[in-house]
């Protein structure tokens, strides 16, 4: 199991990704949360398998009118959490 923080940066807010993500993320058994912040970027916290978050993020940098130009990412501790949200 392992928990990362991403924050991707690009044309990220108003095309639908916070939306792709949890919907992804529930199909992938995928736990945690994902935000806009004021810069333009999204922040989200994905808890997982190392496989899975891997295509979870190919996934999420692949869907329509989406386009990433930098993702950064950190392993960050695993946190006991159910479900995906939107904050």
């Amino acid at each position: 199991m392992t928990r990362k923080r991403y924050t991707f940066t690009g044309w990220v807010q108003g095309v639908g990704f916070r939306y792709s993500a949890k919907y992804l993320a529930e199909r992938m058994d995928i736990t945690g949360w994902v935000k806009n912040e004021w810069d333009g970027s999204v922040v989200m916290e994905a808890q997982g398998d190392a496989q899975a978050l891997s295509e979870f993020v190919d996934q999420l940098a692949g869907r329509r009118f989406v386009r990433i130009e930098d993702i950064r990412q950190e392993n960050i501790p695993v946190e006991s959490e159910y479900g995906f949200h939107i904050r």
